[in-house]
This record gives structure tokens, sequence and C-alpha cells, in this order.
């Protein structure tokens, strides 16, 4: 089959974490929902905040693009298949432009999905207390990596009409830096709320993405930053693989407290023959009726303990049927929900311990998993990739089966996880299926074989 002819995506990045990229990423994405063009959007990283807030402001599926977790041919295929039917791509970068997995090369960066892509760079730069030295940050940006094309320069946090004067001559007068395409002031009534592990989230009103349309419309050269995409970015030869006839039935809670899942984990699910079964458990949904398995994924729950635990019929279903062998994958916040309970609130009781909610963060950084035993997710050796990001903690005992063992980039040991009682796996690690698409695979088997008897 020939190769795909991608989108050329606009990709927003910056020096540094903070300088706006998400302010300016919902911005163009409203602002170009409301001209009635067809914008897919993606974040490269392993966030999911991120992209509820991208889907909510376009209207499209945002998915994550990231090279170590899921490496390019991967990337590529979720990029194909994020742009079809679109006119326009943007992609939201990750931290500073060239910050990845590690500190000697670009992996894991969003300069490296821009190479991969051949994506042209916007560069958003937080403008406070400076002026000429902006154009010394932006060359430096631009010749650190000669063979990155840049689209222009955003100045965010802009606080005069003065200070924009200033910096528009820094960078007009310094040759062969990209051109300025406007200038954000200071506006703390557009800043998107934030608590522990990010932003508020799309689903609980995060964000108000009329007044960053109306921000960008105002403060950015629209025209001449689109001017001609249309007709150059082009999506001819995408040919999507339809999924094989349903052949068992997974359950997925999707709501305010379960809401963390990369699409193409549930795409590889429902490709290898899973019917996906959406329920709720903050609106008292029990289990859906015959179920031949569960993907738990993350989320906050414990933002929403007191609620879950008044769903006593839920909370009765999971351990009825962890007990009588239903194959489970729980991921982070899905796995809360099986301990004894969260702080103070009972939960199903199924993992014997009790999870808390520290103060300070416990775990952040990419996460290398070989399976040490077999799992419902594949045999003894499996390897796969993904992420941890969590306030809680989880003290489980010796008893209960530790079937991962997890690695840093580099080989660096961070010891055993990955719970195993019964049929469920349990982990604190949200592994990406495109890093591994044989997991997808080996749990429809599995849940199979379990329905088979």
């Amino acid at each position: 089959m020939s190769q795909p002819s991608l989108l050329s995506p606009l990709v927003i990045a910056a020096p540094a974490s903070g300088s706006g990229k998400t302010t300016v990423t919902l911005g163009l994405l409203a602002a170009l929902r409301r001209r009635g063009i067809r914008v897919a959007p993606f974040k490269v990283g392993p966030d999911f905040i991120d992209p509820g807030h991208h889907a909510a402001a376009c209207g499209r599926t945002s998915r994550n693009l990231d090279g170590w977790m899921c490496g390019e041919e991967a990337v590529r295929e979720s990029y194909a298949s994020g742009c079809h039917g679109a006119e326009v791509a943007i992609v939201e970068g990750v931290m500073g432009l060239f910050d990845g997995a590690c500190g000697d090369s670009d992996e894991g960066s969003t300069a490296e999905i821009a190479r991969w892509l051949s994506g042209q760079v916007l560069l958003v730069v937080d403008a406070r207390s400076q002026a000429r030295s902006i154009a010394a940050l932006v060359k430096g940006f631009v010749e650190f990596s000669p063979e990155l094309e840049f689209a222009g320069v955003i100045c965010n946090r802009v606080g005069s009409a003065r200070h924009a004067e200033l910096l528009r001559g820094a960078l007009a007068s310094t040759p062969g830096l990209p051109p300025l395409l406007g200038c954000l002031p200071r506006d703390e009534q557009v800043a998107l709320p934030e608590r522990h592990l990010g932003l508020v989230t799309a689903d609980e009103g995060g964000g108000d993405y009329t007044a960053l349309a109306d921000l960008v419309e105002a403060h950015l050269d629209l025209d001449r930053l689109f001017e001609d995409r249309g007709q150059a970015w082009t999506l001819d030869n995408f040919v999507q693989c339809p999924g094989l006839t349903p052949q068992v039935r997974i359950g997925v809670p999707r709501d305010k407290a379960f809401c963390f899942y990369y699409p193409e984990n549930l795409e590889l699910l429902a490709g290898a023959g899973a019917e996906l079964v959406t329920f709720s458990p903050l609106a008292g949904d029990r289990l859906p009726a015959g179920l031949d398995g569960l993907y738990l994924g993350g989320g906050y729950p414990e933002l929403y303990a007191e609620k879950l635990a008044t769903n006593q019929g839920l909370l009765e279903d999971l351990r009825s049927t962890v007990a009588a062998g239903l194959p489970v994958y729980a991921e982070c916040g899905g796995m809360l929900l099986l301990a004894e309970g969260i702080d103070g609130y009972d939960m199903a009781g199924v993992l014997p311990g009790r999870a808390r909610l520290l103060p300070k963060r416990k775990a952040l950084g990419y996460r290398q998993v070989e399976f040490q035993a077999d799992t419902p997710l594949g045999p003894t050796g499996t390897t796969a990739r993904g992420h941890e990001f969590h306030y809680s903690e989880l003290d489980l005992p010796t008893s209960i089966r530790r079937c991962y063992q997890l690695t840093r980039k580099g080989g660096a040991d961070l010891g055993r996880e990955g719970f195993r009682l019964n049929n469920l796996l349990a982990s604190y690690v949200h592994l990406h299926f495109g890093s591994n698409p044989l997991l997808a695979d080996h749990f429809i088997q599995f849940c199979r074989s379990h329905a088979n008897g």
C-alpha cells in the first residue's frame, strides 16, 4: 500500500513550559472551527488533559504523538488517522521545543515530531521582562536545529503597545529570523484553571474557548499564518482499516472521574474485536450486562470519591465480577476504584489497601515495562511503554503478585509493579498500546477464552 500523503502540521512550540502553548493552540483551534475549517488537533507527549481541551475547542478527537512511547511508524499512523477529513493539522508541543526523554538528544521531543511530520514550528515566547533580548532567544532556537522550518513567532504576555513595538523592532532588525505573527497581551481572565496533574479538564468546564478564539483573532495574523495551507495540505491515500466483527463486550467507564484514555488504545481494542460499552460510575450506573472484560482507565476518582462511594451497586458488581474471574485491566484511577478506599471513602475493596492523596507528587515519568509473568495483556517477556503521573499512594501486601519490571529510559531500575489478582491486572502506569499493538490483541483473546470457559 502506498504511503499516505500527510498534511504538513503547524507545530505550536515554546522555549519552555508555561510560555502559552496551550492558550495559543486552543485559541487557534476554536478560531478555525468558527471559520468553518476542519482542523485536526494533536498533542506531543503523554498528557491526557490538553487533548481533552483540544477536542472541546474544535470538535474532533485529539491524539497523542509520543516518539518515545510509540516510535516513528506508530506516530505517523496515528497522525494519519487523526488527519482524515481535515483541512488543517495543529500539533501542540510539550515542554520546550527540544525537551524530551533525555538531555543528549531530541528523542521524545516536539522537535522530533516536527521533523518526522515535516511540520512548521510556530514559536510561542513569554515576552515578560524582555525586549531586544527576545531576538537572541529566537535566534538561538532557529540556529540550534537548522533542519527545522519555522512559520513564525508569537509573543505572549505583552505588557503594552510600546512593549509590542520594542519586540517587533528587535525581531525585524535581526537577519534570518521568522516573522512576528502577533503579540498577545497579558489577560488573566483567559487563563486556564489548574490543579494537581495539570489543567482542570474540559469535561469540568475548564476553558472558555470563545474568549480564546476572540483573543487570537484580535491579536494574531491568522490570514498570513494559514495562507495557501489548505491547498498544500492534502491527504489523498489514507485507507481506514475496518475493525473485526465484535467478538467480546468490554466495559469502559467514561465520565469526569474516568477520562484518561489514549484513543489508540480504544481503537486497537475495537480493531481486535471488542465492542466497547461505556458507562458512568458518577451517574450511578452499574456494570453493563453481558460483559466479557473491563478496561478501567484513569482520571480523577480522588476528586469524586464521596460520590463514587455512594454507588454501592457498582462497587458490589466489581467485587463479584473480579472474584468470578472476569478479565479486568485497570490503570491508575481505575486501580484506585478497586482499592479498599480512597482516603476516608470506601471503594470496591478488591485490592487489599487504601489509597492516600499526598501533598506532593509521588511519581512522574516515562516507564518501560517488561512482563515478568503471564498477564491478561500478554505473556512473560512482553514489553511495552507508558507513563506514570500521580499524587496518590497505594500500598499493597507482598502477597499480591507483581508482574511488571519497571525501568526508565537508560535502564534505571524502578522496581516491580503491575498487580495481578485472579484475572485482574492493575497498575499506576498508563500503557500506550501503540507501543505494542499486541497488547490489545492479547487482551481480546484472553477475554474470549474466559467467556468460552
